[in-house]
């Protein structure tokens, strides 16, 4: 298996959420679709809608892609609260864990701060400012 690539769902947010990703782990987004963009005759889009992402994408590392969407709002809220699922980021080092831990966490709730487990693994894990759970972690032995 060459990766496998969370999606993410959120309420009108993801741009703004992709945003600070993009702050902490660097890169360029790949694709932004919006809903406008797919708008047809077949296919109407409120206006509230235009501007919200059906579509984004953001790799980080080397085969990796964080993709992302709004739920339309005829399809309900999501409940980051409610969703246990948890987006593991495996750092090359102690450094790197520590800078993407510090820099996704700003916002949000530490559930486990960042150290070293009993396990052998240096790790963290925290939900961020947009309901996201997060596990950072450094594992010397790989």
């Amino acid at each position: 298996m060459r990766a496998i690539n969370p999606w993410i769902n959120f309420n009108g947010n993801a741009e703004e959420a992709f945003t600070f990703y993009k702050s902490v782990f660097g890169g360029e987004f790949t694709k932004i679709i919006r809903f406008k963009d797919l708008a047809s005759a077949e296919f109407s889009v409120a206006e509230s809608e235009a501007n919200k992402l059906m579509y984004i994408s953001l790799p980080i590392g080397n085969h990796n892609v964080l993709i992302a969407n709004d739920v339309p709002e005829f399809m309900g809220r999501v409940n980051e609260n409610e969703n246990r699922s948890k987006i593991v980021v495996s750092a090359e080092s102690k450094e790197e864990a520590d800078q993407i831990f510090n820099g996704l966490s700003v916002g949000g709730e530490i559930e486990g701060p960042i150290g070293d487990g009993p396990w052998g693994t240096y790790a963290g894990m925290f939900r961020d400012k947009y309901g996201i759970e997060w596990i950072v972690e450094f594992d010397p032995k790989l």
